[in-house]
């Protein structure tokens, strides 16, 4: 390895696993429309490869970043921002988990465990952040905070095959709880505080996740047994956000491309899944058509973003140092 690709290496970013949410959100929304539409489950296998192969690729990147850069990696952690895109990775582990459960069931509940472990891990560390830090301020604060809390409402989808039901809630009760509180921060940050970065508002898409994983979630716990009041509120709070960021897309596409473009793919796909269910619960063809127009454009989105993506690796724009204040 040259001096050069060994520096570029040092650059590597954690938030490239947000790639894989958004393909694993994408493959799970494939397997729901071979379920309840019929579209040939091929297409399902052939984008579990590519979510599974991805997530190796830089699972193994990373972990060379790790060896070769650890101050690097450790710079990461302290930055305000991509702190809280290393639970990206456990999130990985939680998807790629459910999308293995009915091919290989020890292999997915393997995966299930190891990450339910480095997502308490990380949920601990990153709040112990919050509650001690000593230079963060309220325009640090941006909507990837939701990913360590995003996390935890995911654990419960799992946890009802692999585990004690009550391990089930325990996750599901931390994560909603912490989204209604940051929640409340983040519109406060954004009604009453500078705009964020241009870069960063992809990442806005990310205030979907939360209800819409804590729908998907709390469904699993009641066994899929009918929509209510409850489950109601989560969906429509998520659909509503939904049309919300959608309706700002002539907004969102003036943004220059950067991996913060990846934030728009797992929310979407969270959408879809619980479209589906709702579909699937309620069997109101509305919901059949909107979840398969959200698959559409999430489909079309992934293969716009990984073609940019490759094309920014090709040119040599993906792992470079932050530009200087004045540069």
């Amino acid at each position: 390895m040259s001096v050069t690709e060994n520096t570029r290496l040092a650059y590597f970013p954690i938030n490239l696993f947000g790639a894989i949410m958004g393909y694993s959100g994408l493959t799970l929304g494939l397997k729901s429309a071979h379920e309840q539409l019929g579209i040939p489950i091929s297409i399902f296998y052939f984008s579990a490869l590519l979510s599974t192969l991805f997530f190796i690729i830089i699972s193994i990147t990373y972990l060379i970043k790790l060896v070769k850069h650890p101050k690097a990696v450790i710079a990461e952690f302290n930055h305000p921002v991509a702190l809280h895109f290393f639970p990206t990775f456990s999130i990985s582990l939680l998807l790629l988990s459910m999308i293995f459960k009915d091919l290989t069931y020890d292999i997915s509940q393997l995966m299930w465990m190891l990450g339910t472990l480095i997502q308490s891990v990380l949920l601990l560390f990153i709040l112990s952040n919050w509650i001690h830090h000593e230079k963060w301020q309220i325009t640090h604060m941006t909507p990837a905070w939701f990913i360590p809390v995003v996390g935890s409402i995911l654990v419960p989808i799992g946890a009802v095959y692999f585990a004690n039901i009550e391990v089930a809630w325990f996750f599901f009760s931390i994560g909603l709880v912490f989204w209604v509180i940051l929640n409340s921060i983040v519109m406060y940050r954004l009604f009453f505080h500078p705009p964020m970065l241009k870069i960063l508002e992809p990442t806005l898409f990310i205030l979907i996740a939360p209800p819409a994983v804590g729908f998907i979630s709390y469904m699993s716990l009641q066994g899929m047994a009918g929509v209510n009041e409850f489950s109601r509120v989560l969906y429509y709070i998520a659909l509503f956000l939904t049309m919300l960021l959608l309706s700002q897309v002539p907004r969102f596409i003036k943004v220059p491309f950067s991996l913060a473009w990846w934030a728009y793919t797992f929310p979407l796909a969270a959408i879809t899944l619980a479209s589906f269910i709702m579909y699937e619960q309620l069997e109101l063809e509305f919901f059949s058509y909107l979840a398969i127009i959200i698959l559409s454009i999430l489909a079309a989105l992934i293969i716009y973003l990984t073609l940019k993506t490759l094309l920014a690796i090709k040119h040599k724009k993906l792992c470079v140092a932050p530009a200087k204040p004045g540069q």
